[in-house]
């Protein structure tokens, strides 16, 4: 099998242009080939691969992959490689989330691994220390081990200067935010709003959607300031559902959205769900 590949140059050159026809770009996360290849049928402009989908698809949460229950850049590489790749049409671009603070792994290596497979994008989400409020005493702990931002905003520093690969920034706080966009210069950002509420595994608390709304607004506000160039997409939090996105988009300046669970974990839960019941319900005819 010969896996289609999409170069950088047509990747920046394909978000160009939906940027300036004001189509909003839309980034997809897939644990499975299966999701992944629907996703790209259904027009998604970016499949992300890391190990929270991964696990997602496990029937597990998203935060799951903060607990050191594996190596995440191995199983982001391994699933990427063997099952995302071979499933794609060559439509969608592919970014691979890494995790920067590998202690065992030079990240150079990992990027021209992704560039071997032909992922020409990477982005810092897996996971990020970002996630981790700075006033708990394990983000001091993990801090003071060298897990840090400044590893993250080198990899993708690295991987846009050195590599030639398209970085895809993302941040929880609006601190870390206007760092990696002042400091990492990505092609694109995306602010975390929160975890993705709904389903079986989602954050039943959060922000509403009025919220999710504003404080990425006020992200992408700051992010300019430093980033004028910048492509910024909203994610997480109250994002749920069309309609959400719908509502950033139309209650924000920004160029798209990410989502996770709200095209993965939610759809399949419900639909196999659904039909799984139809057919347990099924009776012997009298």
């Amino acid at each position: 099998m010969i896996t289609k590949r999409i170069s950088t140059e047509q990747i920046l050159a394909n978000l160009k242009r939906k940027v300036d026809a004001r189509e909003p770009i839309m980034i997809s996360s897939a644990g499975s080939g299966l999701v992944a290849k629907l996703q790209e049928a259904a027009g998604t402009d970016c499949i992300n691969t890391f190990s929270g989908a991964r696990l997602r698809a496990n029937g597990m949460g998203t935060m799951s992959m903060m607990w050191p229950i594996l190596d995440s850049n191995k199983q982001t590489l391994d699933y990427t490689r063997e099952d995302i790749m071979p499933a794609l049409d060559g439509k969608a671009f592919v970014c691979a989330c890494l995790n920067a603070n590998d202690p065992l792994k030079d990240m150079h290596m990992v990027l021209q691994q992704c560039k071997d497979m032909g992922v020409n994008s990477v982005s810092n989400i897996g996971p990020s220390i970002s996630y981790v409020d700075k006033d708990s005493e394990i983000f001091k702990v993990m801090s003071s081990a060298g897990i840090t931002l400044d590893n993250e905003i080198e990899m993708l520093k690295y991987a846009r200067e050195e590599m030639d690969m398209v970085s895809v920034g993302l941040g929880f706080t609006l601190e870390d935010s206007v760092r990696i966009c002042g400091e990492a210069k990505p092609h694109i950002f995306c602010f975390h709003a929160g975890t993705t509420q709904g389903g079986l595994k989602g954050y039943s608390g959060g922000m509403t959607l009025d919220e999710t709304a504003a404080v990425t607004e006020e992200a992408y506000a700051k992010c300019r300031e430093v980033h004028p160039d910048v492509i910024l997409v909203a994610h997480g939090a109250a994002l749920e559902k069309p309609a959400d996105a719908q509502y950033i988009l139309d209650n924000t300046t920004g160029h798209g959205f990410w989502t996770g669970s709200s095209t993965e974990r939610l759809p399949v839960e419900q639909a196999v769900s659904k039909a799984a019941k139809d057919f347990a319900d099924l009776r012997f005819s009298k």
